[in-house]
């Protein structure tokens, strides 16, 4: 019976032992699975956030650009000789609604005063990439425009 007993002590001790070089395994997998969840969410949540101020740069860049597209020069207009766009009125008209929505951008106005392109800047502050040390993505929003003119009137 003796011997029967200090088997199964050597058993339990034999356990014991095992299980106490396991712990801490589990707490390791669960840091790194716990990283790794976060790195995913901060890519969704300022991926997105850049994605929607892409979008929003885009946006005010081609309502800018329907601003400038209204300021046609009246002398020539008055005239009869061409519809063209007045490129000082449309600098200034791009740059008004700019700065009420508060972006920067620039205009170009070409093609005889047919066209012009509106670019604007804008930046994003992250949330989650300020742990790696990136604090703002720059996103760029262009739009094109052309004068359209009625054949004959």
């Amino acid at each position: 019976m003796n011997a029967i007993v200090r088997r199964f002590v050597d058993q339990r001790r034999a356990a014991l032992a095992t299980r106490r070089r396991d712990r801490g395994s589990m707490s390791l997998f669960f840091a790194l699975s716990s990283l790794a969840i976060l790195m995913v969410m901060g890519l969704l949540v300022d991926g997105s956030g850049a994605l929607n101020a892409g979008n929003r740069a885009t946006s005010l860049a081609q309502e800018a650009a329907r601003t400038a597209g209204q300021q046609l020069d009246p002398a020539q207009a008055v005239e009869g000789t061409a519809i063209t766009i007045d490129p000082d009125a449309a600098v200034g008209a791009v740059q008004d609604y700019l700065t009420a929505a508060g972006v920067q951008g620039d205009v170009q106005v070409t093609d005889g005063g047919q066209s012009l392109t509106v670019t604007v800047h804008d930046t994003y502050d992250t949330y989650f990439a300020q742990i790696i040390g990136v604090g703002t993505i720059n996103v760029t929003g262009t739009a094109k425009a052309h004068l359209q003119t009625q054949a004959g009137g």
